[in-house]
């Protein structure tokens, strides 16, 4: 599949836009010029962006009921329940509004979430009956609950009083709750859609805090509210929501409250993964600490993630690290087998619009991690399902990164053939009787044939053209701090070219590192840029990669930590040949 580069500096310039004036380094204007960053004002927020100026959370529609009925609650010592979804941003707003309403003085509290495999995403009715048995009188749900009709009306005739919190898009009609507070429902005018589902929750608490201090029933004092930043933090980078406005000011702040934390949980985790004592990226906590959590409950262990957020003692947390590490590589070997399962599959797959394999060896908690590799490596959607015994297959749909197509429309193609669907348009989930897939398969090939799509061009933005020279540890500080980078704001892409392969080396998994300089042999100052390319296509062949040869590469800049010694290093994200100026100097030199 062809994929174009394509300059957002030069599509800036084809704009009319003028290369911003600042007192930064050239480089840093550049980048700002590339990202429509202009008006002084803009650059002051996006470089200090300040906590002290978060909207009020009274805006969002709901809310002030909801803060109304907690205090109620309070004062009547009802028994409440925090509903929260699965995930690490349903984990963290359990744990965030958990701790803050022990802060403000809840004593009947319980918290619940349903179990990723054995019972599935969403609100369950069958789980307010058992709550309505334990004396709950109120929910408060996290991150879930948009479309449960079921569970809101079950609640209702059980008297139970549901305020709603979510971000998920909502249906035309809303569920029977007491009240509903989701900055994406229609007539609310907050401005607050980009917050993730523990960001609903976040603002929840901060109207709950002010309505009881304004009651006299609390001081400013008993709940600080930027130590709970942390778990925040985590929430929102890793439901990829946007980092714009509010959520740059929480996770800049957020990253340093984390970095910090003297939580024995999260304290732990930091440590045994080399993130201590240093300061923490989103890159970090998106890439590298996030995704062990998220293993527990994609392998459903008896260790959940909100366990470890909220463990009180130092050598019981360091025990769940140990369990969490051993538990996330096996989540990295079902994987691995399941995505060598799946290409293996498609040599005979037969359409180029679309993929959908299923089979019995595919790990239902890690079909969506599966669904995504393959789109990224065949750029067109595709479709995991692990299929059960019974013959019931439970999947997950990805889209390449740069689509514009939409899951949802695709799936409600085949809604009659599907028992459930739903999620996002660039990832869902879905259930279905594997008698059905031929079925199903026919109509995503007439859907997608309708549709007229054809494999294409990818397009592929990238943010500057660069030299080695401009690649110094001086401007690496200076982007650093247009953090934090993520969903919305993403982490400059630099296209560098007139460099050639130095070295190579195979890694451990498949994946390359290479070492590039100039083309005369230079890079002043060390001796080569190092350049990481994680699963690189099965396109590229490594032998071709000889020394000397001529390449162009998008990547992201990042540091390398290694016994304590800070290195400048290049992560791969594409990587083109370039016609050689020069004859290749020697046979391939490739160690394993």
């Amino acid at each position: 599949m062809t994929r174009v580069w394509r300059s957002r500096e030069q599509e800036a310039f084809a704009r009319g836009l003028t290369k911003t004036q600042a007192e930064l380094p050239d480089l840093v204007c550049r980048l700002l010029t590339a990202r429509g960053i202009q008006d002084p004002a803009a650059i002051e927020s996006l470089l200090k962006p300040q906590i002290q100026s978060l909207k009020d959370p009274l805006l969002m529609r709901g809310m002030r009921e909801g803060a109304e009925r907690l205090v109620r609650a309070f004062e009547n010592k009802e028994k409440v329940c925090v509903y929260a979804d699965f995930d690490l941003d349903g984990t963290s707003g359990l744990a965030l509004l958990w701790e803050g309403l022990e802060k403000l003085g809840f004593e009947n509290l319980v918290g619940y979430q349903p179990k990723r495999l054995s019972e599935g995403y969403g609100f369950h009715a069958s789980v307010v009956e058992d709550l309505h048995q334990q004396g709950v009188s109120v929910i408060v749900t996290v991150d879930v609950g948009i479309t449960a009709f079921e569970a809101a009306a079950k609640a209702k005739s059980l008297g139970i009083d549901v305020v709603l919190t979510d971000h998920h898009l909502p249906l035309e009609k809303l569920p029977d709750a007491f009240t509903v507070i989701n900055p994406n429902q229609d007539a609310d005018e907050s401005g607050l859609g980009y917050l993730c589902g523990a960001g609903v929750a976040f603002y929840f608490l901060r109207a709950l805090k002010r309505a009881m201090v304004d009651r006299g029933l609390k001081k400013d004092e008993d709940l600080p509210l930027r130590p709970l930043l942390d778990f925040l933090t985590i929430a929102t980078l890793t439901d990829m929501v946007p980092l714009v406005d509010d959520n740059r000011a929480l996770v800049k702040q957020g990253l340093l409250v984390l970095a910090q934390t003297q939580r024995p949980g999260l304290r732990a985790l930091l440590d045994n993964l080399g993130l201590s004592d240093k300061p923490l990226t989103s890159q970090d906590v998106a890439i590298r600490f996030a995704p062990k959590l998220n293993a527990l409950s994609r392998m459903e262990t008896g260790l959940r993630p909100i366990d470890l957020f909220r463990a009180a003692d130092v050598e019981a947390a360091g025990e769940m690290v140990h369990e969490v590490l051993e538990n996330n590589s096996a989540r990295v070997e079902f994987q691995s087998q399941g995505e060598a399962r799946a290409l293996e599959m498609l040599k005979e797959w037969p359409h180029d619009k679309f993929v959908l394999v299923t089979h019995h060896e595919f790990h239902r908690g890690v079909v969506g991690l599966i669904a995504t590799k393959i789109a990224g490596l065949m750029n067109v959607p595709a479709f995991i399902g692990s299929r059960g015994a019974d013959g019931l297959v439970v999947g997950s749909g990805r889209l390449p990164n740069g689509s514009e197509l939409n899951l949802l429309d695709a799936l409600s193609a085949v809604e009659a053939h599907m028992n459930r669907f739903g999620g996002h348009s660039g990832a869902a989930g879905f259930e279905f009787h594997s008698d059905h897939q031929e079925l199903i398969t026919a109509a995503l090939v007439q859907f997608y044939n309708e549709a007229s799509l054809r494999p294409q061009a990818v397009v592929v933005d990238y943010d500057l053209d660069v030299a080695l020279s401009d690649l110094t540890d001086s401007n690496m500080k200076w982007i650093e701090t247009l953090g934090p980078f993520g969903q919305g704001f993403a982490s400059p892409l630099l296209r560098l070219s007139g460099v050639r392969v130095k070295e190579q080396k195979i890694l451990k998994g498949g994946h390359l590192k290479l070492w590039l300089e100039n083309l005369d042999g230079t890079f002043p100052g060390r001796k080569a840029m190092e350049a990481l390319f994680f699963s690189p296509p099965p396109s590229l062949n490594p032998l071709s990669l000889a020394k000397g040869t001529e390449v162009e590469v998008l990547g992201e800049l990042q540091w390398n930590v290694f016994n304590g010694q800070r290195t400048l290093q290049m992560n791969i994200k594409d990587l083109k040949m370039a016609p050689p100026s020069r004859p290749v100097d020697k046979a391939p030199e490739i160690s394993t």
